[in-house]
């Protein structure tokens, strides 16, 4: 990783595409971007990156023993400054799959999409510099 400035996001999705996808979007708003295929990489790069960390991208449905929502539920209980972005194409959440302030967007997703979502749930002093104003 890169030791930058830049705000650093998290984009966990099993769907190489999709992933290279998101990866792209977030760049493009300015964040340095890590990425891992299931939950079970991605807390292994949160336990290591986490106060660098200030963005969450993850899709619901993985392969494994945990899924997306599992994972946003956990990023909230342990590290409260992660903002969080949940997306799917298939599941819709249901009361307790998503932590409080977490945004849930529908795939497939745009870039203005996700960077609305963005600005709605990053507090402005953690923002790239894209994404601000």
């Amino acid at each position: 990783m890169n030791e930058t400035n830049s705000p650093v996001a998290l984009v966990v999705d099993d769907d190489p595409l999709i992933c290279m996808d998101a990866v792209g979007m977030l760049e493009d708003a300015g964040f340095e971007v890590l990425d891992a295929p299931n939950v079970e990489l991605a807390l292994g790069l949160l336990r290591e990156h986490h106060p660098r960390l200030t963005l969450l991208f993850t899709d619901v449905q993985m392969p494994g023993e945990h899924d997306g929502f599992h994972l946003a539920r956990e990023v909230a209980r342990c590290w409260p400054h992660i903002s969080i972005v949940v997306a799917s194409g298939q599941a819709n959440p249901t009361p307790g799959d998503m932590p409080q302030g977490a945004s849930f967007i529908s795939k497939p997703f745009s870039a203005g999409v996700v960077h609305d979502a963005l600005r709605q749930i990053v507090p402005e002093h953690r923002r790239p510099k894209p994404l601000r104003g």
